[in-house]
């Protein structure tokens, strides 16, 4: 285990088994660590504090106490994203996930008990994939109501949501947490540094890579697909907007995006998709008003008041709790929150929140 972190951790940081070696002011030769890093051997504490230093991880992560590995992981499809981009996101979910499951067992939890909510379905057709949405809000119990955080869906239903700064390249992806004697748990990553509306179809596009068998049509238009249908239910928006339109006014459209909180782009191709236009009008608005909108968001979810949405909340609510009823330390909830030890005390008293008086 310490020899796959260890590479894992070289990866991300883009150095050969030289340039670690010249990275620790030779320290320790190349040869050594290629058998650290195969378990023929492992480093004393003085080799491990230097290793930690040179490959900026921490020692928790190197150590890796809880034994945490990740499986089937499924990165979003984007040219570009290249095998460092994917270690150090590997190597960022690990450490993340490794401190959420400490504090769940420190409260004797069970990973939010995910239950699959059926077994993957086979899609043909990208008409399969808008059926099993509505077969998933069917099982979730949603209705075709518009769903005012996913973030907070997922995390209800089991599923474990992070919001990494991620490499421009890495859009998310998904992959499930294997733990031995312990049912697997899954994990859905966006980029922090894209929008609510952008964050929000990544979350269900990678959903739907877990519970979709694609055969006879492209995975990624499935899985768009999928991820409309669930966010922008038909019969909501044909109710919303009318059966059949021959156009839409940016005013109209701006406020209907809002009720899905979605981008406005993909509003457009959702319209086109359920027939309420055409795909000539589709393409004259990409053409003329919304030209810019696949790479700007018009009138973006950013205020402060929608700020709060779509942010992970559980992992955090979960260490204030364990802090609370004396499971971990003061200290040990601010190592797992990454916040000063001042801030946490400040929190926990209230002491941020501010006088309305």
């Amino acid at each position: 285990m310490f020899g796959d972190r260890l590479q894992l951790a070289r990866k991300k940081a883009g150095l050969s088994l030289r340039g670690l070696s010249d990275a620790m002011g030779g320290q320790v030769t190349p040869q050594a660590l290629g058998k650290y890093e195969r378990g023929e051997m492992m480093p004393g504490s003085t080799v491990l504090i230097a290793l930690t230093k040179a490959l900026d991880v921490s020692m928790e992560f190197l150590a890796a106490p809880l034994e945490v590995r990740l499986g089937a992981i499924d990165f979003r499809k984007k040219s570009g994203t290249s095998a460092r981009d994917r270690a150090h996101v590997e190597a960022l979910v690990l450490e993340r996930v490794e401190r959420y499951l400490l504090v769940e067992e420190v409260l004797e939890l069970k990973s939010a008990a995910w239950e699959p909510p059926f077994a993957p379905k086979q899609i043909s057709t990208l008409e399969a994939a808008e059926a099993l949405a509505m077969d998933l809000r069917s099982v979730w119990k949603l209705g075709i109501d518009p769903i005012p955080d996913v973030t907070e869906l997922l995390e209800e239903k089991g599923i474990k949501v992070m919001h990494l700064e991620l490499p421009d390249s890495v859009s998310g992806l998904t992959c499930m947490i294997e733990r031995d004697g312990v049912a697997a748990v899954p994990v859905v990553v966006v980029n922090a540094h894209h929008g609510i509306e952008r964050r929000r179809l990544t979350l269900i596009h990678e959903l739907a890579h877990r519970l979709m068998i694609v055969e006879g049509v492209d995975e990624e238009k499935a899985a768009n697909r999928f991820a409309s249908a669930f966010l922008m239910p038909a019969t909501h928006v044909r109710d919303q907007v009318g059966k059949h339109r021959a156009g839409f006014g940016v005013a109209e459209l701006m406020v209907t995006k809002k009720i899905y909180a979605v981008s406005a782009a993909a509003l457009l191709v959702r319209f086109r998709d359920l027939e309420i236009i055409t795909q000539q009008t589709m393409v004259y608005a990409f053409q003329s008003f919304a030209r810019t909108w696949r790479k700007t968001e018009p009138q973006p979810i950013a205020t402060a008041d929608d700020q709060p949405r779509e942010q992970p909340q559980r992992f955090q609510r979960l260490c204030y709790r364990a802090l609370a009823e004396g499971l971990i330390t003061i200290s040990k909830a601010a190592e797992l929150l990454r916040k000063p030890v001042a801030a946490i005390d400040e929190e926990m008293r209230g002491a941020t929140v501010t006088d309305s008086r």
